[in-house]
């Protein structure tokens, strides 16, 4: 009898191992994406400078901006650490200055502030549709999306929207689509940073305006924008 119940507890303790090693065997796998993309959405902040200013132009407070958008990754290596994008996306520029803008019938007339006290308010502000091509370059792996990056390209923008607000002894003057402002713009940028932070850079290549003159001189502003941009899967 003793010798019965001693095989029975065996079968049953060999049962039991037996059904823990299965549902081991089952343990769900899971699978790693090898060919995985660095699709991402973008926002931005920077501080905006005038580059090529004609004399006596200044810039007496921050001048900010904002971008937002998204961009299509394309791996060129194996590893998928090399890579192109491209994208689209919307920036918006303000530019605080001491350029007076004039509408005088048909022609825009510009001239200078010769100080800040002159006036308590103007700016010109732009909202773009960008389209930017990037060249890639990071430490990222299928396993981990915090890497170390260096992002750079060319952005091409057509301006949708001007704006020029000016104040002055109470006078508020507004106005909206400039003519002589340049709709195509495009220049040459460049990010870097670690994971979602990311340090920004944009020079302009061609002027702001391409027919505004002051002093019967051309007006070739480039745009210089600094500042942070983040990166969202």
């Amino acid at each position: 009898m003793r010798q019965l119940l001693f095989v029975f507890s065996m079968f049953s303790f060999l049962n039991l191992c037996a059904q823990e090693e299965l549902k081991a065997e089952k343990s769900p796998i899971i699978a790693i994406d090898s060919l995985y993309r660095e699709d991402q959405f973008y926002f931005g902040f920077t501080f905006n400078n005038l580059k090529n200013k004609p004399a006596d132009l200044s810039q007496n407070k921050f001048s900010t901006g904002f971008s937002a958008g998204f961009l299509r990754d394309m791996p060129v290596n194996k590893k998928r650490t090399v890579a192109i994008a491209s994208g689209v996306g919307f920036t918006y520029n303000n530019y605080i200055q001491n350029l007076a803008i004039e509408q005088i019938g048909e022609t825009t007339n510009y001239s200078l502030f010769s100080s800040s006290a002159d006036y308590s308010k103007n700016r010109f502000s732009q909202l773009f549709v960008d389209v930017p091509i990037e060249f890639r370059w990071r430490t990222s792996t299928y396993e981990s999306y915090k890497f170390w990056r260096v992002y750079g390209g060319v952005k091409f923008s057509y301006l949708l929207y001007d704006r020029y607000v000016s104040q002055v002894d109470g006078k508020r003057t507004v106005l909206t689509n400039n003519s002589d402002f340049d709709k195509l713009q495009y220049g040459i940028y460049a990010a870097t940073g670690y994971n979602t932070f990311n340090v920004y850079a944009y020079y302009g290549l061609n002027g702001l305006f391409k027919s505004a003159k002051l002093n019967n001189e051309s007006i070739d502003m480039q745009a210089f924008n600094v500042g942070v941009i983040f990166y969202i899967l």
